[in-house]
């Protein structure tokens, strides 16, 4: 909708922005990174097309992209790099060693070397080559993710535009003038606390006040410092996480970094050589003496021969066999092995590598939220007070949840380590076992982050109600119920959907739409609504019309006026269908669309509407009324006679035959058989109304001969022999009735025995017609045929199954319409309009046939 052009265009454009509508219900919490990313999931799953565009570009950028960009850093090494590097160079920039300083990246399948005398073990080796290279893509990647997040690594790339960017907004906010008005603000309420006798609370907003003025001078002098620093809380949890890993492990001053590589080197013995071992050889060939070495050393030389004569000195001919001979079971056994680390294992670690990386993206943002609540919001008791304490418990939250989730992965690692160790023969079963356990801890690490974040919202909660309440407890039960004020909805978490703050956004609402505020800002409705001159402007247009003209308003007005013809064809509906049966059936229905389209000029659509205002409750029925009356009028007007109500009888006889003739054939489905029945018997009901009608201005009253009742009367002979010979020998009919319209015309007599029209008008002569009487004349014939009409019709309602009815209808309407042609000066052959009988055998299943038609009329 365009707006006025009497509101300006930066305002038009603000009030149509995003931006404005985000602002107007703008809620820090709804962009924090996990609701900002739940927010983006369900946008991508919200339907099909979205889904499958977002996995073809995962699986795009998984299998294209990030092997290209990762063998483009890892081309970029140093020259003892690349000269060391003989395998994988996607996975060299990972640098990931197993335990005994293998890199990943020169992992390879050991087979037999290709051989144009040995076909099929070429192609067999070289499909195992592939599979181990993206076997290894798909192990290493996840545990090169784990490794970065709690190496912490990544910070180094935000480090310097978040802490610029943190530095220059707490240059704007954090002011002295600022400082000074929300801290009076702030004592402001204090005494107020004082003054209405709430001292216990008056004690901790100013302990409060104190406690956030001492720390604001630490935290707005460098508000990231404790993030990114090296020896900051971030770095502190995740040393904690690593030390309690150790200890798990049995060293108990264990040096962090030691413990991340060690755990790093674990993983990949576990989940990479070992696996890789024995898919390659049927077992784990470190566990035979001297073969571990052989085995590093062949890698590290990229040379498949030297891995195999290496097996066969630590006497491991065994493997050395399988290598040289690839087939079926070692690509089957592959399949299993990346199944089960695709969908198994190593969606775990790539889970709690985001959930780690995610807790210290939280504290990033919860330190930017810190900046307002101890530059000004923080000393304002309420929601805004509320936020800050918030903002500091979700903060360092953030670094004891990345502790937590190290923690937790040390554990699963430990325990799949552990049954590992003890597999000894039975590797492949111990790794069904461990897809089982890792699929388990990925939904227990779900649950278990999902309490970390409750448990965070509880304790903000609870120091806010501790703060807001003087001490004392809130909810008056044992358990410490109740919600600090400002905390509303959040404490959803991260599942939060728009309404936070509620209580504080309620009051700014209220004082939004106040009439005072209204009147303050010159009239503007909503005040502070982004929308408000849109609104202002929208009302001023609309007052114009509805208010400056009285005209238009009002019971009488211009605009009820308008729609006066709704009720208008209602009420018509409703009386012509009284007069005729009712609504609701065929009859009535029929007086009713007659009454609408026929006789008001409606549509089928008007009178559809008008019966169902009336209280139709059949719509299906009034639907096909109404349709009937609409297409029979459109057939009338098609015809060549100028009588309208006479062209409309033989259109409605004309397509009442037709259709009866579609229910006697009994074709179509029994959906199209119902549809005939229905339309046969509406087409019955407005056949009813165009014969009334017919009749009805055509009713009789015409006394010829001068009123005689008896005896020879002249005019009245002429005038039956007229009727009687318009079926039988219609050309003589014909000029009787040309000469009757001669007379009728004052043509003068012609008295020449050529004259074809001699006799007749002898006849007429000596009956004494002048031209006034000819006229009547005419009237009667058409009265009669009104009459012949209305018998028809009468008998035909009585029992639609009785053909010869049918057949009468037919011949009476033909009659008729000759009649009308011949009156209107038509010669020659007669249009067909409607077909007269021919008296050939009735069509013996018409009875059965009409049966349902003469049950649906009422019969």
């Amino acid at each position: 909708m365009r707006l006025p052009a009497t509101v300006p265009t930066w305002s038009r454009a603000w009030h149509g922005s995003d931006l404005g509508r985000e602002l107007e219900s703008w809620d820090p919490v709804r962009w924090q990174p996990t609701v900002l990313a739940h927010r983006c999931w369900l946008w991508i799953t919200a339907t099909r097309r979205r889904r499958w565009i977002f996995w073809g570009l995962v699986a795009f950028f998984v299998l294209v992209v990030m092997p290209v960009a990762l063998g483009a850093v890892a081309g970029a090494q140093t020259d003892t790099d690349t000269a060391r590097s003989g395998g994988n160079s996607v996975l060299g920039a990972t640098d990931m060693r197993d335990s005994y300083g293998v890199p990943v990246w020169q992992y390879t399948y050991v087979t037999r070397d290709e051989s144009i005398w040995h076909p099929m073990t070429t192609v067999w080796g070289a499909v195992l080559g592939f599979m181990c290279a993206l076997f290894l893509l798909v192990v290493v990647l996840p545990i090169w993710a784990f490794d970065s997040a709690i190496d912490l690594s990544w910070l180094d790339w935000i480090r310097a535009p978040l802490s610029g960017a943190a530095g220059s907004l707490t240059a704007q906010i954090a002011t002295t003038a600022m400082f000074f008005f929300f801290v009076t603000l702030g004592s402001l309420i204090v005494a107020y606390f004082v003054a209405r006798g709430f001292f216990a609370k008056a004690s901790f907003q100013v302990a409060t006040l104190l406690i956030l003025a001492s720390l604001s001078a630490l935290f707005l002098r460098d508000p990231l410092e404790e993030v990114f620093s090296p020896h900051g809380m971030m770095a502190q949890g995740r040393d904690v996480g690593l030390s309690v890993a150790a200890g798990l492990n049995g060293d108990n001053h264990a040096n962090p970094s030691a413990v991340a590589e060690t755990m790093q080197e674990n993983m990949v013995d576990n989940f990479v050589r070992h696996p890789l071992q024995v898919w390659n050889f049927g077992h784990i060939v470190d566990q035979r003496p001297g073969c571990a070495n052989a085995w590093s050393s062949g890698i590290l030389a990229g040379s498949d021969s030297q891995v195999k004569k290496g097996l066969k000195a630590c006497n491991d001919s065994a493997a050395a066999s399988a290598a040289d001979n690839p087939g079926m079971g070692q690509v089957g056994a592959g399949l299993v092995l990346l199944f089960l680390m695709l969908f198994g294992i190593m969606p775990f670690f790539g889970y709690m590598a985001i959930k780690i990386v995610w807790s210290g993206l939280d504290s990033i943002y919860w330190g930017f939220m810190g900046l307002f609540g101890f530059a000004a919001g923080g000393y304002v008791y309420g929601p805004t007070q509320t936020f800050t304490i918030r903002s500091v418990v979700h903060g360092f939250f953030s670094f004891f949840r990345m502790a937590a989730e190290i923690i937790f992965v040390s554990v699963v690692a430990l325990i799949e380590n552990e049954m590992l160790k003890q597999a000894k023969g039975r590797e492949t079963a111990v790794l069904f076992i461990t897809a089982v356990v890792m699929i388990v801890a990925f939904l227990q690490a779900k649950r278990f982050t999902a309490n970390l974040d409750r448990g965070n919202e509880w304790i903000a909660n609870r120091f806010a109600l501790a703060v807001q309440n003087g001490g004392s407890r809130a909810g008056g039960g044992s358990g410490g119920g109740g919600t600090a004020l400002g905390m509303g909805q959040f404490g959803a978490g991260h599942k939060m959907s728009g309404m936070g703050m509620l209580a504080l956004m309620g009051g700014a609402s209220t004082i939004a739409n106040s009439p005072l505020t209204e009147w303050m800002m010159m009239g503007l409705p909503g005040s502070f609504h982004p929308q408000s001159r849109m609104k202002k402007a929208m009302a001023k247009a609309q007052g114009g019309v509805w208010v400056d003209e009285g005209r238009f308003g009002g019971a009488r007005g211009w605009y009820a006026m308008s729609y006066m013809n709704r009720e208008f064809f209602s009420r018509t509906a409703a009386e012509e269908a009284e007069a005729y049966g009712g609504l609701d059936t065929y009859f009535g229905n029929a007086g009713a669309a007659y009454g609408v389209i026929r006789r008001n000029g409606g549509s089928s659509g008007d009178a559809f509407g008008a019966m169902l205002g009336a209280g139709a409750q059949d719509e299906r029925m009034a639907r096909i009324s109404a349709n009937s009356v609409e297409t029979i009028r459109n057939a009338a007007a098609a015809t060549p006679l100028r009588d309208a109500d006479l062209s409309f009888v033989a259109a409605a006889v004309h397509q009442v035959e037709n259709s009866s003739r579609l229910v006697v054939s009994g074709t179509g489905t029994p959906a199209q058989r119902q549809r005939y029945v229905e339309e046969t018997a509406a087409h019955i009901g407005t056949l009813e109304q165009a014969v009334r009608e017919y009749r009805a201005f055509r009713s009789g009253g015409v006394a010829l001969d001068g009123g005689a009742t008896s005896g020879y009367r002249p005019q009245l002979h002429y005038v039956q022999e007229y009727m009687n010979l318009i079926s039988t020998d219609p050309h003589r009919a014909g000029r009787m009735m040309q000469a009757l319209e001669e007379v009728a015309v004052g043509t003068p007599y012609n008295r020449n025995p050529t004259n074809p029209l001699v006799n007749e008008r002898m006849a007429l002569r000596l009956a004494n017609v002048d031209a006034d009487t000819a006229v009547r004349m005419k009237q009667w014939i058409v009265n009669e045929n009104a009459l012949n009409l209305e018998t028809a019709f009468d008998n035909l309602r009585g029992d639609v199954t009785n053909v010869q009815s049918h057949r009468n209808m037919r011949d009476a309407a033909h009659t008729a319409t000759r009649v009308r042609y011949q009156m209107e000066g038509g010669t020659g052959a007669l249009p067909v309009m409607v077909t007269p009988s021919g008296g050939n055998p009735a069509n013996p299943n018409w009875g059965p046939g009409m049966a349902p038609v003469n049950r649906a009329i009422g019969n």
